[in-house]
């Protein structure tokens, strides 16, 4: 099949194509119409035409609402059909990439209820005066989609971002651009008005680039590597253009003396096994009290080598990489740190399969290695031991990273006191994934700024105004 762009209310073909490749065999799906600078100058003069014209800001916000839930519910109604692209174009499984068109309603569920409700307030300075404040949308926002969860993470920004009033330019991923078309087509029906949503599939370094510099962008949403992330802050600054960054994470969860190993170990499955590790918020290290580390250890042994290997549609518990060029990343961070010292107690090997994969990993390392420091972004858990609560936030919190965290006991007042020391914009006591759409979710450090989800979201889609007036 071939796959368009969408600008201004149409679906666009251009002269040259994009071939999109099946993880789980290696072979091509589908093409799509590369984007071009002149595709991204359309996009941005239409969002722009709303945003000068308020179709969006400038309406009763209740009918934001309606559009909202009519976007919601024509998402569910795809759910079955954008799985099955999802599940071809990106490696994961049937079931995962269902849940991410479910999720992705629930983004617009979610902050429909918020469209009416962004109240400003009244500030008193006295008889001679008149104060208020108002939340204004900040505009033209650019999104920038990475390929791990293209479709969940596209409607995270995207639901938030329609809701406050602005229009959005959405530059999809250049590995997985597919079933954000079948997104958009859902939002396309809810009654937005043209230019509100526009999507651009094209290369980052090109279209990526001409979004972030372009002086109709009035606000950058990104999530990806650290790497990518620090060049669009770069070229942001010269027109010091509001950001939201999240880039990603080297989390760690800390098995107390008392955890339960249950929960530990169905945190692991999801934790890292989940996506194949290819997750921001992954639990990619587990540190481990002294007292119980071979229990535990051998525990997260037995789990990975019962753990399924194959296709996303064989609904495998281990699905493939997005890329050959991510399994070789993967495999290169593994042979360095056998070449450190680390020990590799399962997996690290390539399965005799078709497609990218790598068999579910688990190592023992010293906190100072780089596996141990960086993001592998894929099914490889770093295990270490600690023996006071002091070393174990040290060793958690001992990276440039600071995304998620975790703990894992039965004593409130021990994981409590752990939870608030631990470095990281969300913490996870007992189940890794804990929260929902409902909880706001961002970094610190090098895992970027800004919080997308929850009610604190929004407001990173607006700015405030004061309004002042003498009587």
């Amino acid at each position: 099949m071939h796959y368009l762009n969408y600008i201004d209310g149409d679906w666009c073909n251009s002269d040259q194509t994009m071939t999109v490749m099946n993880p789980g065999s290696g072979e091509a799906y589908a093409t799509i119409a590369k984007a071009s600078v002149t595709d991204a100058d359309r996009a941005l003069a239409a969002a722009r035409r709303v945003v000068e014209q308020g179709l969006l800001s400038d309406i009763r916000p209740a009918v934001r609402t309606e559009w909202m839930l009519n976007a919601a519910q024509a998402i569910r109604e795809i759910a079955d059909e954008g799985a099955l692209v999802a599940c071809r174009e990106n490696g994961k499984s049937l079931q995962d990439a269902k849940d991410e068109f479910i999720e992705s309603a629930r983004y617009f569920e979610y902050y429909a209820g918020m469209a009416d409700k962004l109240e400003g307030s009244s500030i008193p300075l006295g008889r001679e005066y008149v104060d208020f404040t108002q939340y204004v949308p900040l505009g033209v926002s650019v999104q920038i989609v990475p390929w791990n969860f293209p479709v969940s993470i596209c409607a995270r920004s995207l639901a938030p971002a329609l809701a406050a009033g602005n229009a959005v330019v959405i530059k999809s991923p250049e590995l997985s651009p597919l079933a954000v078309t079948l997104l958009v087509t859902a939002v396309e029906s809810a009654g937005f008005p043209k230019g509100a949503v526009n999507l651009l599939c094209g290369t980052g370094s090109i279209v990526g680039s001409h979004l972030v510099k372009h002086g109709e962008t009035d606000q950058i949403v990104f999530t990806g590597s650290v790497p990518t992330g620090r060049r669009i802050l770069e070229d942001a600054a010269y027109r010091a253009t509001p950001s939201v960054m999240e880039l990603g994470g080297k989390s760690a969860g800390i098995v107390l003396r008392d955890a339960d190993v249950k929960k530990v170990l169905q945190s692991v499955r999801s934790g890292i096994f989940f996506n194949s590790g290819q997750v921001c918020s992954a639990m990619s290290r587990l540190v481990i009290d002294q007292a119980r580390y071979t229990e535990v250890v051998d525990a997260v042994v037995t789990l990975a080598q019962s753990l399924t290997i194959g296709s996303g549609e064989s609904q495998s518990d281990i699905t493939p990489l997005i890329s050959a060029e991510q399994q070789y990343s993967v495999l290169d961070m593994i042979e360095e740190a056998k070449r450190e010292g680390a020990k590799v107690l399962t997996g690290g090997y390539v399965p005799d399969l078709s497609g990218y994969f790598i068999a579910p990993t688990i190592i023992e390392a010293t906190p100072d290695m780089r596996i141990a420091q960086q993001e592998v972004f894929g099914p490889v858990l770093v295990v270490m031991p600690f023996e006071t609560e002091q070393e174990a936030v040290a060793i958690a919190n001992g990276t440039d990273f600071g995304l998620v965290a975790g703990v894992f006991g039965e004593s409130l007042s021990q994981t409590l006191r752990v939870a608030q020391k631990l470095r990281g914009g969300q913490v996870y006591v007992n189940e890794w994934f804990a929260g929902g759409v409902e909880t706001p979710f961002g970094g610190v450090g090098l895992s970027g700024f800004g919080r997308e989800k929850g009610q604190e979201a929004i407001y990173s889609y607006m700015q405030t105004r004061n309004i002042a007036v003498r009587l």
